[in-house]
């Protein structure tokens, strides 16, 4: 007889499908018209699910210990950056790092040092009972700013109509270089807490200092970028060879890039590296020539993925949050926490970035600086280093029972990046909608009303969400004479269903062909072939490459006779 078999994995999977799927529907209404991110909705949706609210995820459950639970939180997040900064690095042009590198020597070095020297001072203010140095290791976690999050800013709509190209790029090689760096920090707090103090172990700041010269800045830093140059420009190299002898067809060369990023992450992660910047340096170097990022210009698959990505780990986040520490732990109450998430939004970047704005090139204006200021997010990368501490932290057990110096430090960790997190997710996934209806909505509503009055009709509503169309208008034979009025109207051309997809409108089967001196002038496909134009030209606008079962009817090689 038939059973209900409710186990954990089958409902992770309806509750993450359903979700996805429901997202799906309103995905381009929530992000191209209410400009919200899909970090920000998957977070308030993990929390809808999460234990604090009705239960149906139970990440501990699964996980067994938290321990093991920090361990996959860890691990998902190192998957999630490894794919994202390929893709970063894929995305700046050809030599970009070597070309700019000036400007983001500006932002690697001195905007991070002011960066993780602020935000370290107001920890160490805010939370009763911290060292200077603890503060600093907390600190140099939620320094980067995340690659995940900035992509919030540099895609999109918004991003096309109010934010320069130059200036996305370099958005995004900071974000995705700096990365990479939060290690230096980190590691340069913790081998101090561990070597120095009446608790520490033997060797001192010498020891210290070695340690974080030698085996941070050599093996982990500069290993890691010489290892993901040299992976990726191998898999450059192996892609044109398999490329040029049609042994690669298009679904295997789509994916190269995400199979790129998941080798670096494997092999980094086992020999030790930094694998965060190997992924950004060797998906910069796998199209150093500009070769693959052209030919996948209008390829869907790498954001697909990117947003897939994307809703799953911050409903995971949202599921993990500890939510309830926030409100009760033994490191920092409720009413410094929330005056110390806020002042870290506001401190920790924005002065740095508008004082040295008039050095970097890309940032023009005064209102490009604040936004560049403002939008340094704080999300995956932060959980990350995040968990990096606490298994270092972890190691400075004595005999089983945490160190006397540190035993309140994983907790003051924990407790402040995440809520940092959680802020800079949910402010910086507001501030583009907020900014916009504070700006439009007065002139809309003004401009509405005004218009109203002087046609004698009711005001239309300001926002417009986008709508099924069914009909084209052409002008054809429209008269100028002031005798002939009713020739003024407008002859409607239904062409079938007309949907507006990702804000393409696309009539099927018709192609509109040109536009000019208001008319419009609509072709079939069988007429576009008698014309001697090809009907799939449109399909692959700006490829070069074609794999052989794409070829245009008229390359295409006849079948061999039978012998």
């Amino acid at each position: 007889m038939p059973t209900l078999a409710i186990t954990n994995f089958n409902i992770v999977l309806s509750v993450l499908g359903g979700w996805i799927s429901l997202f799906g529907l309103v995905s381009y209404l929530c992000k191209e018209n209410f400009y919200l991110s899909e970090a920000l909705i998957s977070l308030l949706a993990g929390v809808v699910v999460s234990p604090s609210a009705t239960g149906l995820i139970k990440p501990l459950e699964y996980a067994g210990s938290v321990e093991n639970l920090n361990t996959v939180t860890l691990y998902f997040s190192r998957l999630v950056l490894g794919v994202q900064l390929v893709l970063a690095g894929i995305q700046l042009p050809s030599r970009y790092l070597k070309k700019e590198w000036r400007p983001l020597a500006i932002l690697l070095g001195p905007i991070m040092i002011a960066m993780w020297v602020s935000t370290s001072l107001l920890i160490w203010a805010m939370v009763p009972g911290l060292t200077m140095l603890h503060a600093l290791a907390i600190a140099s976690c939620v320094t980067p700013t995340d690659p995940v999050l900035s992509n919030v800013i540099v895609k999109g709509k918004f991003a096309d109509h109010n934010v320069p190209k130059e200036l996305q790029r370099i958005i995004i090689a900071e974000s995705g270089a700096n990365d990479g760096l939060g290690y230096p920090f980190l590691f340069f707090a913790l081998y101090l807490i561990k070597y120095t103090g009446a608790h520490g172990e033997p060797g001192g700041a010498a020891t210290a200092m070695g340690l974080w010269f030698g085996e941070t800045w050599g093996y982990t830093i500069i290993l890691s970028v010489v290892y993901g140059a040299v992976v990726g420009w191998i898999a450059k190299e192996l892609l044109h060879w398999a490329e040029q002898r049609k042994f690669v067809d298009r679904e295997s060369f789509l994916v190269f890039a995400i199979s790129l990023s998941l080798f670096v992450v494997g092999t980094c992660g086992m020999i030790g590296s930094d694998d965060v910047l190997a992924c950004f340096i060797a998906g910069n170097v796998f199209t150093w020539d500009d070769w693959f990022r052209l030919e996948t210009l209008d390829d869907s698959l790498q954001p697909t993925i990117d947003m897939l990505l994307n809703v799953s780990i911050f409903m995971w986040y949202g599921a993990v949050c500890p939510w309830t520490s926030f409100l009760h732990n033994d490191v920092i109450p409720l009413y410094r926490l929330v005056p110390l998430g806020i002042l870290v939004l506001l401190v920790r970047r924005l002065p740095w970035v508008f004082t040295v704005h008039k050095y970097i090139p890309q940032i023009e204006e005064f209102r490009q600086a604040v936004f560049v200021g403002f939008f340094g997010p704080v999300g995956v990368s932060a959980i990350f280093y995040l968990y990096i501490a606490l298994e270092f932290v972890k190691t400075l057990d004595v005999d089983g029972e945490p160190r006397e110096d540190v035993k309140n430090l994983g907790e003051t960790i924990n407790v402040v990046v995440w809520f940092i997190a959680a802020c800079s997710i949910v402010v910086h996934g507001l501030s583009i909608p907020l900014g916009k209806l504070g700006f439009y909505l007065p002139q809309t509503l003004s401009r509405r009303v005004s218009m109203a009055s002087s046609e004698g009709r009711d005001p239309a509503l300001p926002f417009r969400l986008g709508s099924r169309v069914t009909s084209l208008v052409s002008r054809r034979g429209r008269s100028r004479g002031p005798a002939d009025d009713s020739s003024n109207t407008h002859t409607p051309i239904t062409t079938g269903a007309v949907y507006r997809i990702g804000g393409t409108i696309i009539p099927a089967p018709l192609q509109v062909n040109a536009m000019e001196a208001g008319e419009i002038v609509i072709q079939t496909e069988d007429q576009r072939e008698s014309a001697g134009e090809d009907p799939d030209r449109s399909k692959d606008m700006g490829r070069m490459i074609r794999f052989p079962d794409e070829l245009p009817s008229s390359q295409r090689q006849p079948p061999a006779a039978e012998p």
